[in-house]
């Protein structure tokens, strides 16, 4: 691709709201893509600003491609600048894992100025859901796996739960302030440590258009329908990284079910650890994976 643009006087022009609505990657993103690694070149109004044709689109959706597979974002325009027809090369293998590696080492030396770097760099060059599915869930599933017999695990967690209730809890309140669509409440099941995997669960909603309202601590079961009716919720995500007791699970989890009028979805690790004991019951098994635990409830909430 030329650094300037050549589409054709009469094609069609979309401005970067609409384009962001249109492939699912922030403003934010695209303007990092143009500015730092030339990637888009949009076309520009009287006034600056920006236009983008299909074949922009389509660019992106390309670049999506390639981020996917694990290419470095400062190595997509290389690809993307060969013939469509040449064979792909196999993607870069390693560079989710050394970016995961460097968040993972911030959190365990409580480097917070590196933790800030490292997650704002990732949320401005990738689409949220790739950041969440390729970074932050992985960040988090790696540390929880040695929290539990590590020194300093809880200083550990609380500051990691603290820097992302900071950041995420911004991106909900200026995401709901727009939102008109459906709403979700989220909240974590008892024996939850803390809030990071309901913190992703949010995150990856507010992503796809819910208006977000996220508990951070433990409700009793007796307070959720309430929850529900007032703040007018569409459906009940409970969270949780650990197995959970049986008798919740198994009991009272399926009578909350039973009492709402709209979906209640278990997400995080105890949706797949708990499988087996949910499957006849009408409580929803989004699974541990929080972008697909969303795609998973749209359906339910539209049904």
């Amino acid at each position: 691709m030329s650094d300037k643009a050549t589409h054709p006087a009469d094609a069609p022009l979309y401005p970067i709201r609409e384009v962001s609505r249109l492939t699912g990657v922030n403003s934010v993103t695209l303007r990092a893509w143009e500015r730092r690694y030339g990637l888009i070149r949009p076309q520009r109004t009287p006034k600056g600003h920006r236009l983008y044709a299909s074949d922009d689109i389509t660019r992106i959706e390309r670049i999506l491609q390639w981020l996917n597979r694990g290419v470095p974002v400062s190595q997509v325009r290389e690809l993307l600048d060969q013939p469509q027809a040449t064979e792909t090369p196999d993607p870069v293998a390693g560079d989710w894992t050394s970016q995961r590696q460097q968040l993972v080492t911030a959190v365990e030396s409580i480097d917070l100025a590196r933790l800030d770097a490292l997650f704002n760099q990732s949320m401005a060059l990738y689409p949220v859901d790739t950041c969440i599915s390729e970074l932050l869930t992985p960040m988090v599933t790696q540390l929880e796996e040695h929290w539990d017999d590590q020194l300093g695990a809880l200083l550990q967690r609380r500051t990691l739960e603290s820097f992302l209730r900071t950041r995420i809890g911004i991106r909900l309140y200026h995401a709901n302030l727009t939102r008109r669509g459906p709403t979700v409440l989220v909240a974590p099941l008892p024996e939850e440590q803390g809030a990071l995997w309901g913190m992703l669960i949010a995150l990856s909603a507010s992503h796809a258009g819910y208006a977000v309202h996220l508990f951070d601590t433990p409700m009793p079961f007796a307070e959720l329908p309430l929850g529900v009716e007032r703040l007018r919720a569409d459906a009940l995500l409970l969270c949780s990284g650990q197995a959970e007791r049986a008798d919740l699970i198994r009991r009272q989890l399926p009578r909350l079910a039973e009492q709402l009028d709209v979906p209640v979805g278990l997400c995080g690790p105890v949706a797949r650890i708990r499988e087996g004991d949910l499957e006849a019951s009408q409580v929803a098994l989004l699974g541990d994976d929080p972008s697909q635990a969303i795609v998973r409830l749209d359906p339910l909430i539209r049904r």
